[in-house]
């Protein structure tokens, strides 16, 4: 049994891969388990994997059929055997110190998860890094301190994320804390990070960032404009989990709304605008049960946020074509306005390289120009 089992989802990534996995293998802690599961790659991802687990005993490769994420992750939760557990993202990458430090805090503190900050990340065409620090909370008082999820709704506040810590293999196991299996689904984790909050004792968030979270994958789910009510799925699922224990639910039945209402605006202004009528009348049709439950409370959200939320549930129609189509357009005007400014460009550079191809013949001028299109002005055609 090793130290932490380090778990990496693998689907389609293989221009991220290498990086990913040589930010692993590479780890300043030795004692780690490499779990990578290939999740039905079609590109050359399933190559690169095998590749590495012939140059490192370590790495265990679990290859199988598409089933989706959650489902992808639970085989390896099942596979793992450290004593604690690590998510790396197949188009993330990590420090090599990250779980060496991580590892130590667990250990000295007896911690059933310990989570870290983090960096978000783009890179463009020219190998330029634009970086971002995130903060798990903007509360010091926060950082550094054990505390007790389970008695600690208001840490549900906390950015959500599965694979900035480590998590004690033992208290998994425990409360049987695995992803939704749903094939073609996304955002599987939601359900995973509320689990380990509702029923860790023991846990620290530390303000020191490691993880490198990419936001530059095209292919990623939160730049995916056709996924429209995953996360629906994944919040119908969270609150069935939570029901299973009365005391459970009425402990953080506030909390659940404060999460599923910021995933579900992020989901709006995520998702192709010709979804997003539909969305809020839907998102309208929950609140409203919601809110005739009792499980909304205006105290746990902002003035903005609980206008919005009144708003959505009082005339949805109206808060589409007020809030949301206005917005919509707007974008769509900088995007054609981006589109043209790079097409404007592209023609820019277009003439200066045919005016650096220019011919010219004094006495005899000669226009030359490349491809199909030739005009000769005067003269003979050279």
């Amino acid at each position: 049994m090793g130290k932490v089992s380090i778990i990496i989802p693998v689907y389609n990534v293989e221009e991220y891969l290498v990086e990913c996995i040589d930010s692993v293998v590479g780890q300043t802690l030795r004692d780690i388990e490499i779990i990578c599961v290939n999740d039905g790659s079609s590109d050359h991802s399933l190559d690169i994997l095998r590749r590495y687990e012939k140059q490192d005993n370590r790495i265990v490769l679990i290859n199988k059929e598409n089933g989706g994420y959650g489902q992808a992750m639970n085989r390896g939760l099942e596979r793992a055997t450290g004593e604690y557990v690590g998510i790396v993202e197949p188009d993330d990458y990590v420090p090599m110190n990250m779980y060496e430090d991580l590892y130590k805090i667990v250990s000295e503190n007896e911690l059933d998860f310990v989570k870290a900050d983090f960096y978000r990340f783009k890179r463009s065409k020219s190998g330029s890094m634009e970086l971002y620090y995130n903060h798990l909370s903007p509360d010091n008082k926060d950082y550094n301190v054990v505390f007790n999820p389970s008695e600690t709704p208001e840490a549900l506040r906390f950015i959500m994320n599965t694979w900035s810590g480590i998590y004690k293999r033992e208290f998994l196991e425990k409360y049987h804390i695995r992803h939704h299996e749903t094939p073609g689904a996304a955002f599987q984790d939601n359900g995973f990070w509320i689990q380990t909050f509702v029923h860790a004792k023991r846990a620290m968030i530390i303000d020191k960032p490691y993880y490198m979270n990419r936001r530059d994958n095209p292919n990623s789910s939160v730049n995916s404009k056709e996924k429209v009510y995953c996360i629906n799925i994944e919040y119908d699922y969270i609150k069935t989990l939570l029901m299973k224990n009365p005391e459970i639910w009425d402990k953080f039945k506030y909390m659940y709304w404060f999460k599923k209402y910021h995933n579900y605006m992020g989901t709006l202004w995520r998702i192709g605008e010709e979804y997003k009528r539909e969305y809020i009348m839907r998102f309208s049709e929950e609140l409203k049960r919601g809110m005739a439950l009792g499980e909304l409370k205006k105290e746990v959200f902002s003035e903005n946020g609980w206008n919005n939320i009144q708003s959505i549930t009082e005339d949805p129609e109206r808060y589409y074509l007020t809030r949301v189509y206005p917005v919509s357009m707007n974008r769509k005007v900088f995007e054609c306005m981006d589109e043209l400014t790079e097409e404007n460009q592209k023609l820019r550079d277009e003439i200066s390289r045919i005016r650096g191809s220019l011919s010219f013949r004094i006495g005899r001028t000669l226009i030359y120009l490349p491809g199909k299109i030739r005009k000769v002005i005067g003269g003979r055609r050279k």
